[in-house]
């Protein structure tokens, strides 16, 4: 009989008594994690990866900060939880925190989860307040995975659960110039296509019911697809136009990710609600929020807000969020996100001349993307968009080998995507960007492209 090491062990029994998201149960190989630090991690053979996805685009102070636990075990020392209508010091702490980095007027926050029922009580609480219903949001776009986030959201994984839907959503194309609908000349161009399709969308479903348009704060596991520098601006004055509200999804793209607090700061709009998380807490907790302006807030002083979470606030939770937003600020990791993602464009600029499989990369400070193809002038993807297994052969291939030389980082169709911790050196840089090189080669057998 085979003896199982503690490290099959774990794994076996991973398997055995629990369920993977996103996957076919059978014949996973899940990475067996024991410690992390910083911006590596190592499984318990030892091995050490390098992690140039914050796990999931949320570890954003970096991995093992035990300020936090420190701040977490002073709270449950003191209060761990109480039922959400009850007041503690730290929820109001968070709170102010967050009145004081989010833009413009955004003043009061419901404490989430998480980034899904974020999304949910945005759109809640826009449905409530405008009393209409209809929300509209961009084909390629993720949301969440709770049933409202995923029928807002345009990534196929929603297809499985297609027939059961949450109504009302509405989708329009995004201003993606690299592969423009519209075949424009310039982003620009392709900005005010996409924006003049939005409001016409707008006129044929009727603005009266239309409650919110829903926005990525920056675009994410969809590709990272760039805004063009008129997008946004043109979206608070359609919505304003037609009194409609805008809901920024800044799950992903906050907390300095972009290198600003919020990817919407790059340009320089307030929405009317912001649902935030991930980052928050780093990862290191789970919590949410959904931040509304002072103008949302006021009407609900005479209106009744019904929405509701049993664990919305939690102290425990709110402690870690309230520490890490006092770390990004007193290491300045929101300035090292924007110097370090200059510092990647200027990397992966370089890797162009030595790899023609890249087609395109797109980054606004850490959140980037490598866009892969067979040919640079068709611009035909290595792997299609939502391909079967049948049609991933090289996306398979890549991250096999990016996972062997050790890295851990999302990739998906023929993306790699690049979203280290903000606390990520240059050097650091340079080992993650030496793993993917190598990785590259394989993509680079698959270019047909002169």
């Amino acid at each position: 009989m085979e003896v199982l090491s503690q490290h099959q062990q774990i794994v076996e029994q991973n398997k055995a008594f629990t369920l993977f998201s996103w996957s076919k149960q059978g014949g996973l190989s899940p990475l067996n994690l024991e410690k992390a630090e910083g911006v590596y991690l190592w499984d318990r053979d030892g091995k050490k990866y390098i992690d140039f996805s914050s796990q999931l685009m949320n570890v954003n102070i970096g991995h093992g900060n035990q300020r936090i636990t420190d701040a977490v075990v002073r709270q449950m020392k003191e209060l761990s939880f109480v039922y959400p209508g009850a007041t503690t010091q730290v929820r109001g702490d968070l709170g102010e925190k967050l009145a004081e980095i989010t833009p413009g007027n955004l003043t009061k926050t419901f404490f989430t989860l998480g980034g899904a029922d974020a999304i949910e009580n945005a759109i809640k609480v826009a449905r409530i307040y405008s009393g209409r219903s209809k929300i509209i949001t961009q084909y390629r776009s993720y949301h969440g995975a709770t049933y409202g986030a995923m029928a807002a959201g345009g990534d196929p994984r929603k297809h499985a659960v297609d027939r059961y839907a949450a109504p009302h959503f509405v989708h329009v194309e995004n201003p993606y110039f690299y592969r423009c609908p519209w075949g424009t000349n310039s982003m620009e161009e392709c900005g005010e296509m996409a924006l003049r399709n939005l409001e016409n969308i707008i006129k044929y479903e009727n603005p009266n019911s239309v409650a919110a348009i829903l926005m990525e704060g920056e675009s994410g596991s969809s590709g990272c697809i760039k805004y063009p520098p008129n997008y946004w601006q043109g979206l608070r004055k359609i919505a304003d136009k037609y009194g409609i509200l805008l809901i920024c999804d800044e799950v992903m793209s906050g907390f300095g990710r972009t290198g600003k607090w919020f990817g919407i700061d790059n340009h320089n709009v307030t929405p009317d609600i912001m649902a935030m998380a991930k980052g928050l807490t780093s990862g290191y907790l789970p919590l949410g929020g959904t931040i509304v302006t002072d103008k949302i807030a006021e009407h609900f002083n005479e209106n009744h807000l019904t929405i509701g979470l049993t664990y919305s606030a939690h102290a425990v939770s709110c402690a870690a969020g309230l520490e890490n937003l006092k770390i990004m600020q007193e290491q300045s990791l929101v300035d090292n996100a924007a110097i370090m993602g200059k510092y990647v464009e200027q990397v992966v600029e370089g890797l162009k001349d030595k790899h023609p499989s890249i087609g395109d990369f797109r980054n606004t400070g850490l959140l980037g993307c490598i866009e892969l193809v067979k040919d640079r002038k068709t611009k035909e993807p290595i792997t299609p968009w939502n391909a079967k297994p049948s049609e991933s052969e090289a996306t398979y291939k890549i991250a096999k080998r990016i996972r062997e030389l050790g890295m851990f980082t999302f990739v998906k169709w023929n993306f790699i995507f690049i979203a280290p911790p903000l606390n990520v050196t240059k050097a650091q840089i340079d080992e993650g960007f030496d793993i993917i090189s190598k990785a590259l080669e394989i993509a680079d057998e698959y270019y047909t492209g002169s």
